[in-house]
Protein backbone atom coordinates (compact mmCIF):
# COMPACT_ATOMS: atom_id res chain seq x y z
CA UNK A 1 0.00 0.00 0.00
CA UNK A 2 1.30 3.62 -1.17
CA UNK A 3 2.38 5.74 1.70
CA UNK A 4 -0.01 8.43 2.47
CA UNK A 5 -0.52 11.64 4.97
CA UNK A 6 -3.59 10.57 7.48
CA UNK A 7 -6.50 11.88 6.18
CA UNK A 8 -10.29 12.45 8.01
CA UNK A 9 -13.86 13.19 6.66
CA UNK A 10 -15.72 16.35 8.25
CA UNK A 11 -17.52 14.17 10.55
CA UNK A 12 -14.55 12.62 11.90
CA UNK A 13 -12.68 15.43 12.81
CA UNK A 14 -11.90 15.78 16.57
CA UNK A 15 -12.59 19.17 18.37
CA UNK A 16 -9.93 21.79 19.30
CA UNK A 17 -9.99 20.77 22.89
CA UNK A 18 -9.68 17.08 22.48
CA UNK A 19 -6.75 17.69 19.67
CA UNK A 20 -5.13 19.54 22.01
CA UNK A 21 -5.33 17.15 24.87
CA UNK A 22 -3.58 14.34 22.97
CA UNK A 23 -1.31 16.60 21.99
CA UNK A 24 -0.47 17.08 25.84
CA UNK A 25 -1.02 13.77 26.53
CA UNK A 26 1.80 12.56 23.99
CA UNK A 27 4.51 14.63 25.60
CA UNK A 28 4.44 11.81 28.66
CA UNK A 29 5.43 9.20 25.76
CA UNK A 30 8.10 10.50 24.53
CA UNK A 31 9.83 12.83 26.66
CA UNK A 32 11.03 10.92 29.83
CA UNK A 33 11.68 14.67 31.20
CA UNK A 34 8.11 15.49 31.33
CA UNK A 35 6.69 15.59 35.21
CA UNK A 36 3.96 17.16 35.44
CA UNK A 37 1.02 18.39 33.29
CA UNK A 38 1.07 21.97 34.95
CA UNK A 39 5.49 21.67 33.91
CA UNK A 40 4.45 20.99 30.43
CA UNK A 41 1.90 23.68 30.01
CA UNK A 42 4.00 26.20 30.86
CA UNK A 43 7.49 25.30 30.33
CA UNK A 44 7.13 23.02 26.64
CA UNK A 45 7.63 25.54 23.90
CA UNK A 46 6.81 22.98 21.36
CA UNK A 47 3.53 22.56 22.94
CA UNK A 48 2.89 26.46 22.78
CA UNK A 49 3.53 26.08 19.26
CA UNK A 50 1.46 23.29 17.84
CA UNK A 51 -1.85 24.73 20.46
CA UNK A 52 -1.24 28.18 18.66
CA UNK A 53 -1.10 26.41 15.05
CA UNK A 54 -4.32 24.53 16.30
CA UNK A 55 -6.07 28.04 16.57
CA UNK A 56 -4.58 30.13 13.68
CA UNK A 57 -4.62 26.79 10.91
CA UNK A 58 -8.79 27.33 11.95
CA UNK A 59 -8.77 31.00 11.43
CA UNK A 60 -6.74 30.47 7.76
CA UNK A 61 -9.08 27.59 6.48
CA UNK A 62 -12.12 30.35 7.34
CA UNK A 63 -10.48 32.74 5.30
CA UNK A 64 -8.80 35.30 7.92
CA UNK A 65 -5.63 35.18 6.85
CA UNK A 66 -4.11 38.16 8.16
CA UNK A 67 -5.27 37.02 11.53
CA UNK A 68 -3.70 33.69 11.07
CA UNK A 69 -0.27 34.77 10.35
CA UNK A 70 -0.27 37.71 12.85
CA UNK A 71 -1.15 34.91 15.47
CA UNK A 72 1.77 32.76 13.46
CA UNK A 73 4.24 36.05 14.18
CA UNK A 74 3.44 36.35 17.78
CA UNK A 75 3.93 32.77 18.37
CA UNK A 76 7.15 32.69 16.84
CA UNK A 77 8.51 35.18 18.37
CA UNK A 78 8.42 33.40 21.98
CA UNK A 79 8.84 30.16 21.16
CA UNK A 80 11.45 30.22 18.02
CA UNK A 81 9.66 27.66 16.13
CA UNK A 82 8.09 28.63 12.77
CA UNK A 83 5.11 26.74 11.43
CA UNK A 84 2.92 28.55 8.96
CA UNK A 85 -0.48 28.51 9.62
CA UNK A 86 -1.37 26.64 6.20
CA UNK A 87 0.33 23.63 7.14
CA UNK A 88 -1.68 20.64 7.92
CA UNK A 89 -0.93 18.55 11.12
CA UNK A 90 -2.57 15.66 12.35
CA UNK A 91 -2.60 14.48 15.68
CA UNK A 92 -0.33 13.72 18.77
CA UNK A 93 1.84 15.81 17.27
CA UNK A 94 5.43 16.34 19.52
CA UNK A 95 8.14 18.52 18.99
CA UNK A 96 10.94 18.51 21.84
CA UNK A 97 12.47 21.57 22.87
CA UNK A 98 11.50 23.38 19.58
CA UNK A 99 13.99 26.17 18.88
CA UNK A 100 14.54 26.43 14.91
CA UNK A 101 11.76 24.34 14.41
CA UNK A 102 10.18 25.61 10.44
CA UNK A 103 6.98 23.97 9.07
CA UNK A 104 6.23 25.76 5.54
CA UNK A 105 2.80 26.45 4.22
CA UNK A 106 2.08 23.25 2.15
CA UNK A 107 3.72 20.95 4.43
CA UNK A 108 1.41 17.63 5.72
CA UNK A 109 2.10 16.02 8.84
CA UNK A 110 0.24 12.36 9.69
CA UNK A 111 -0.25 11.51 13.21
CA UNK A 112 2.17 10.78 16.33
CA UNK A 113 5.01 12.43 14.16
CA UNK A 114 7.85 13.79 16.30
CA UNK A 115 10.48 16.51 15.60
CA UNK A 116 13.42 17.40 17.10
CA UNK A 117 15.21 20.96 17.16
CA UNK A 118 16.38 22.24 14.12
CA UNK A 119 13.79 20.14 11.79
CA UNK A 120 12.89 22.34 8.37
CA UNK A 121 10.11 21.20 6.27
CA UNK A 122 10.82 23.05 3.29
CA UNK A 123 10.13 24.30 -0.19
CA UNK A 124 12.79 24.38 -3.22
CA UNK A 125 10.34 26.69 -5.31
CA UNK A 126 8.66 29.69 -5.70
CA UNK A 127 5.61 27.99 -7.32
CA UNK A 128 2.38 28.23 -6.00
CA UNK A 129 0.97 24.40 -5.58
CA UNK A 130 2.49 21.95 -2.68
CA UNK A 131 6.11 22.42 -2.25
CA UNK A 132 6.90 21.31 0.75
CA UNK A 133 7.26 17.55 2.41
CA UNK A 134 4.53 14.95 3.20
CA UNK A 135 4.98 13.22 6.77
CA UNK A 136 3.40 10.14 7.43
CA UNK A 137 1.99 8.42 10.70
CA UNK A 138 4.66 7.81 12.97
CA UNK A 139 7.68 9.93 11.40
CA UNK A 140 10.80 10.55 13.69
CA UNK A 141 12.86 13.35 12.50
CA UNK A 142 16.17 13.83 14.28
CA UNK A 143 17.71 17.50 15.16
CA UNK A 144 18.95 19.53 12.73
CA UNK A 145 17.39 17.48 9.57
CA UNK A 146 16.48 19.28 6.16
CA UNK A 147 13.38 17.76 4.51
CA UNK A 148 13.04 20.31 0.79
CA UNK A 149 10.20 20.25 -1.56
CA UNK A 150 7.51 17.97 -1.98
CA UNK A 151 8.71 14.88 -1.02
CA UNK A 152 6.58 12.09 0.96
CA UNK A 153 8.53 10.84 3.40
CA UNK A 154 6.71 6.73 4.67
CA UNK A 155 4.91 6.14 7.57
CA UNK A 156 7.41 4.92 11.34
CA UNK A 157 10.38 6.10 8.70
CA UNK A 158 13.41 7.77 10.97
CA UNK A 159 15.71 10.78 9.65
CA UNK A 160 18.38 10.81 11.27
CA UNK A 161 20.19 13.73 12.78
CA UNK A 162 21.70 16.61 10.61
CA UNK A 163 20.37 15.20 7.28
CA UNK A 164 19.20 16.55 3.91
CA UNK A 165 16.06 14.10 2.21
CA UNK A 166 15.41 15.55 -1.44
CA UNK A 167 14.02 11.95 -2.26
CA UNK A 168 10.87 10.32 -1.57
CA UNK A 169 11.42 8.03 1.91
CA UNK A 170 9.48 4.24 1.94
CA UNK A 171 7.92 3.69 4.98
CA UNK A 172 10.25 1.95 7.94
CA UNK A 173 13.05 2.95 6.33
CA UNK A 174 16.06 4.85 8.72
CA UNK A 175 18.00 7.41 6.45
CA UNK A 176 21.54 9.56 7.24
CA UNK A 177 23.56 11.91 5.39
CA UNK A 178 23.24 14.36 3.08
CA UNK A 179 21.69 13.70 0.57
CA UNK A 180 19.87 11.36 2.82
CA UNK A 181 20.33 7.35 1.72
CA UNK A 182 18.28 4.43 2.98
CA UNK A 183 20.50 2.73 5.17
CA UNK A 184 18.81 -0.47 6.33
CA UNK A 185 16.81 -3.25 5.07
CA UNK A 186 13.24 -3.14 7.09
CA UNK A 187 13.81 -6.75 8.02
CA UNK A 188 17.10 -5.07 9.80
CA UNK A 189 14.83 -2.30 12.02
CA UNK A 190 14.49 -2.48 15.09
CA UNK A 191 10.68 -2.63 16.38
CA UNK A 192 10.14 -0.67 20.08
CA UNK A 193 7.09 -1.94 22.38
CA UNK A 194 5.04 1.79 21.70
CA UNK A 195 5.85 1.78 17.97
CA UNK A 196 7.89 4.81 19.01
CA UNK A 197 11.68 4.33 18.06
CA UNK A 198 13.47 7.31 20.43
CA UNK A 199 17.19 5.62 20.13
CA UNK A 200 19.08 8.32 18.12
CA UNK A 201 22.55 6.52 19.56
CA UNK A 202 21.38 3.24 17.37
CA UNK A 203 21.29 5.23 13.97
CA UNK A 204 23.91 3.24 11.71
CA UNK A 205 26.71 5.56 10.28
CA UNK A 206 27.83 4.96 6.63
CA UNK A 207 30.64 7.70 6.44
CA UNK A 208 32.06 5.67 9.95
CA UNK A 209 31.82 2.61 8.28
CA UNK A 210 33.38 3.24 5.19
CA UNK A 211 36.51 5.28 6.81
CA UNK A 212 36.64 1.96 9.37
CA UNK A 213 36.79 -0.28 5.98
CA UNK A 214 39.61 2.01 4.90
CA UNK A 215 41.83 1.91 8.00
CA UNK A 216 41.00 -2.14 8.10
CA UNK A 217 42.50 -1.59 4.38
CA UNK A 218 45.58 0.70 5.31
CA UNK A 219 46.59 -2.17 7.82
CA UNK A 220 46.61 -4.94 5.59
CA UNK A 221 48.68 -3.14 2.98
CA UNK A 222 50.65 -1.83 5.67
CA UNK A 223 51.22 -5.27 7.02
CA UNK A 224 51.69 -6.62 3.33
CA UNK A 225 54.59 -4.32 2.27
CA UNK A 226 56.46 -4.99 6.21
CA UNK A 227 56.22 -8.58 4.75
CA UNK A 228 57.77 -8.02 1.18
CA UNK A 229 60.48 -5.95 2.42
CA UNK A 230 61.15 -8.94 5.39
CA UNK A 231 61.46 -11.29 2.00
CA UNK A 232 63.71 -8.71 0.03
CA UNK A 233 65.81 -8.45 2.94
CA UNK A 234 66.31 -12.18 3.39
CA UNK A 235 66.84 -12.89 -0.21
CA UNK A 236 69.29 -10.26 -0.39
CA UNK A 237 71.32 -11.72 2.62
CA UNK A 238 71.17 -15.26 1.49
CA UNK A 239 72.80 -14.03 -2.16
CA UNK A 240 75.64 -12.12 -0.05
CA UNK A 241 76.51 -15.57 1.73
CA UNK A 242 76.59 -17.60 -1.36
CA UNK A 243 78.74 -15.02 -3.08
CA UNK A 244 81.51 -15.02 -0.08
CA UNK A 245 84.69 -16.82 -0.61
CA UNK A 246 85.33 -19.34 2.33
CA UNK A 247 88.57 -19.72 3.79
CA UNK A 248 90.69 -23.43 5.68
CA UNK A 249 91.39 -23.27 9.06
CA UNK A 250 95.10 -22.25 7.65
CA UNK A 251 93.42 -19.14 5.82
CA UNK A 252 93.57 -20.87 2.36
CA UNK A 253 90.63 -19.68 0.56
CA UNK A 254 88.69 -21.98 -1.28
CA UNK A 255 86.76 -20.81 -4.35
Amino acid sequence: MQPQAATQTVNDQPRLMQLLQEDLGCVFDRDPAARSRLEVLLTYPGLHAIVAHRVSHGLWKRGFRFSARWLSYFTRMFTQIDIHPGATIGRRFFIDHGCGVVIGETAEIGNDVTLYHGVTLGGVSWNAGKRHPTLCDGVMVGAGAKILGPVTVGRLARIGANSVVINDIPESMTVVGIPGRVVLPENQHRRPQQGIDLDHHLMPDPVGRAVATLLGRIDDLESQLIMLKLEQSSGGREVVDAGTPSKNADNTTIH
